[in-house]
């Protein structure tokens, strides 16, 4: 038979599946024609989708160098490259295909995911639009372009996208909870009763309906959440077959502890964690940071930067390149504290490099993986009957699982009332959460308070045009007049965004999705925080954050009762005041503004499970436990 023949036929041996028997024949065809680059192409596929890299990078270099100018080669070495972690020389060689042939939707998709994946979203977003050019309705092109333009918060852009992506997909992967998501951060909330049913039917029915971060907008049931983080985990970051850990048992004069993170950096996680990072026992931890964001040069980086014993900058390493350096590295502990959060890297945990991973802080909940040990949490965030909705073991603090940096000054300076564009008398009521926390039912209740207590104003924060546009419309809808809708500006300083509230009354939090750090900034500054504690992991912080602070009255169980608590502080001055002076007195000597204690019972809880594994024992240590 001849060459051409033979390759017809291994091709379509290859399409159907008979993969060893194509095998056999592209050899036989190499025997004749060393050189032929279509066999080199197809066995060098054949080996990559094997698992064998070391043989697809040779098969694929040796098709480049008799074939330079065969397009499915670079393709193919630039895939092999990037399977091994080697992004850069990756990128080149789609780079080099794409000059061949400009127009291969292949190579234009998966050169937009590598370049989304080195942060490189403009030039991604390229790619991938430039894909809808040539075929308006791909479906991969517009879930990635949708979900890029919400990192560029072009979210009306993005919720046009997510919309067409489901009426050609209804099925897409977590597309349903894409729309729903996005609508969320511009206050968009169009049939969100009927969306946020079929969401939790669908997750409950164990489909890919929304995304588990997404999800907690939309649900405040616990049982729920950990069937979204299950889901999630198996497609996302699933346990990966080759365990770098072994079981070794590490011999270290300190434990060696790695806080993997993209959010070293001006980030609420970056403020919550700087002065824990700067407390750490330099006696019995050596401490190590794995930055997998941006260097955005901020004050609070370098801070970080120099509280730790190492800082590595891994952004350009792959996954398994970073769990691999973990291992050689024989970190005892590594905590992710990013989770299934924006830019985290949660499958670097799949390959197991440490003896003991831990979920804590970024990422509110369960991530529902079975390599993940432990979760660091509060007996309010997570009572005692709710840890059968967690994957990972419960680590208690007695206190609050929440940081913070007591080391912060709040400036002197208060802004005026009219600097901030507030009214100079009446209630503001205060909540300066994100846009996506905020539900309709809650803003029913917001504005019946406004209602109620008349010459009082909302003052939130300002996140954009659209985020504005709809609130001020929802607004009107019930009856209240748009201008009693205030927004405020970003300011660079934190201590000086701190002082600013002082010039409102009280802090109406969210639900189903707390305020968590604005809600601890809020009591920093002296202001009362009503919420409604509910049923799930985020609608439990800001609770935790008021026992914390002394002041659990604060806390409700219900929607009625958060209104009923939050009208009566608006028209009892004397009851609101005496809560400020509590709030004011108890800053000093209450656990919430305690970093260096929340420091020590952290440590605690590291040294007791670095003993579990250790000892196969637990040591009860300052009150903590696991369970």
């Amino acid at each position: 038979m001849p060459v051409a023949d033979k390759l017809i036929h291994a091709i379509e041996l290859q399409n159907q599946g008979e993969i060893a028997a194509a095998g056999k024949l592209f050899i036989e065809i190499l025997d004749e024609d060393s050189n032929n680059a279509a066999a080199l192409y197809s066995l060098g596929l054949i080996a990559l989708n094997s698992g064998d890299q070391p043989l697809a990078l040779q098969l694929s270099g040796r098709g480049i160098a008799a074939a330079p100018k065969f397009a499915p080669l670079r393709y193919l070495y630039g895939s092999v490259l990037q399977s091994m972690g080697n992004r850069e020389d990756a990128l080149k060689s789609f780079d080099l295909a794409l000059e061949m042939q400009p127009d291969d939707v292949s190579v234009l998709l998966n050169s937009g995911v590598l370049l989304r994946s080195m942060y490189r979203h403009l030039e991604a977003l390229e790619r991938f639009q430039q894909i809808l050019r040539i075929n308006p309705d791909h479906v991969a092109a517009l879930g990635n372009s949708g979900i890029l333009l919400t990192e560029f918060k072009q979210s009306e852009q993005a919720i046009a996208i997510f919309e067409r992506l489901i009426q050609l997909d209804p099925t897409y992967n977590y597309g349903l909870g894409l729309l729903f998501y996005e609508r969320m951060h511009i206050c968009d909330w169009t049939n969100f009763d009927v969306m946020t049913q079929r969401i939790v039917e669908g997750i409950r029915k164990g489909e890919r309906t929304c995304k588990s971060l997404a999800f907690m907008s939309a649900s405040d049931n616990a049982a729920d959440h950990l069937l979204a983080a299950k889901i999630f985990a198996d497609q996302y970051c699933p346990k990966n077959a080759k365990s770098l850990w072994q079981g070794e048992r590490y011999r270290h004069k300190k434990i060696k502890l790695a806080y993997l993170s993209p959010d070293l950096r001006e980030h609420p996680v970056g403020h919550l964690m700087a002065g824990v990072f700067e407390h750490h026992d330099q006696s019995r931890f050596e401490t190590i940071a794995i930055s997998l964001g941006i260097d955005d040069e901020s004050r609070l980086r370098a801070r970080m930067i120099k509280a730790f014993d190492q800082f590595i900058d891994v952004r350009d390493m792959g996954s398994e390149q970073v769990a691999q350096m973990l291992r050689n590295m024989e970190v005892d502990i590594i905590v992710d504290l990013g989770g299934y959060t924006s830019d985290t890297r949660s499958d670097i945990l799949a390959f197991r490099p440490a003896p003991i991973q831990v979920n804590y802080l970024g990422y509110p909940g369960t991530m529902g993986a079975d390599y993940i040990d432990y979760i660091i949490a509060d007996r309010y965030i997570i009572p005692p009957e709710q840890q059968q909705y967690y994957t990972e073991k419960v680590v208690y603090l007695p206190d609050t699982y929440l940081p913070t940096d007591s080391s912060v000054q709040i400036s002197d300076r208060t802004p005026t009332r009219s600097e901030c564009g507030l009214p100079d008398r009446g209630i503001v009521f205060c909540s300066f959460s994100h846009d996506y926390k905020i539900s309709p039912t809650v803003f029913d209740v917001w504005m019946r308070l406004l209602t109620q207590v008349p010459g009082s104003v909302l003052w939130l924060m300002s996140r954009g045009d659209a985020s504005q546009r709809n609130l001020r419309k929802e607004a009107e809808a019930r009856g209240v007049n748009p201008d009693r809708l205030v927004f405020a500006s970003r300011v660079p300083l934190v201590e000086d965004h701190l002082a600013r509230y002082r010039q409102a009354d009280l802090f109406l939090d969210t639900h189903p999705y707390n305020a968590h750090t604005t809600a601890a900034d809020a009591l920093m500054a002296g202001l009362p925080v009503v919420t409604y504690m509910g049923n799930s992991f985020p609608s439990r912080v800001a609770g935790s954050v008021l026992n914390a602070m002394g002041v659990p009255e604060l806390i409700t169980d219900s929607l009625a009762a958060y209104e009923a608590l939050a009208l009566q502080l608006a028209t009892e001055p004397a009851r609101l005041a005496a809560f400020k002076a509590r709030i004011t007195a108890n800053k000093a000597s209450f656990a919430l503004f305690d970093t260096e204690r929340l420091c020590l019972n952290l440590e605690s809880a590291y040294i007791a499970v670095w003993r579990t594994q250790e000892l196969g024992a637990f040591n009860d240590e300052l009150g903590l436990s696991i369970k």
